[in-house]
């Protein structure tokens, strides 16, 4: 069956796009929590013509995405954590990611960053989704707390 998503679907695809799934997936679970609707010849038009309409904006998103990760791949990024004998107590998540990069002035929202929770002091890298077609990553290390 093949449906048009309304948002994007991790391991399935992006906003917009058309995809082909199995009719129960699309009938008990994507169509009912408002994440996909029924590609029909009608609705296939009316998404050419919205699509047609947002490139110009789009490109903007994209451009803005490609200069946030030129950004963000410049950046000197430390994050200083409790520890002992190199080991953390606790852990460094996204959600610290986030914050360490919002002190330096670069907003990205901490589902965006894709880390492993990290447990000891070193050098690390983690990827940030800006874009679906623009991925960044992030060097940054951590630091024992004095």
């Amino acid at each position: 069956m093949e449906v048009s998503l309304i948002k994007d679907m991790e391991n399935l695809g992006y906003a917009n796009d058309i995809v082909n799934v199995k009719p129960g997936y699309a009938n008990n679970y994507l169509i009912p929590q408002g994440y996909a609707r029924v590609a029909t010849a009608a609705a296939r038009k009316v998404l050419a013509e919205n699509l047609r309409q947002r490139a110009h904006k789009d490109a903007k998103i994209l451009a803005d995405a490609q200069a946030l990760a030129e950004k963000i791949a410049n950046l000197p990024l430390t994050i200083t954590a409790k520890a002992e004998e190199g080991k953390i107590f606790g852990a460094v998540t996204s959600a610290d990611l986030a914050e360490a990069l919002a002190a330096k002035g670069v907003e990205i929202d901490r589902r965006a960053i894709v880390v492993e929770p990290i447990k000891t002091v070193g050098e690390y890298e983690a990827v940030a989704k800006l874009h679906r077609e623009v991925r960044a990553t992030i060097r940054f290390s951590v630091n024992a707390a004095e």
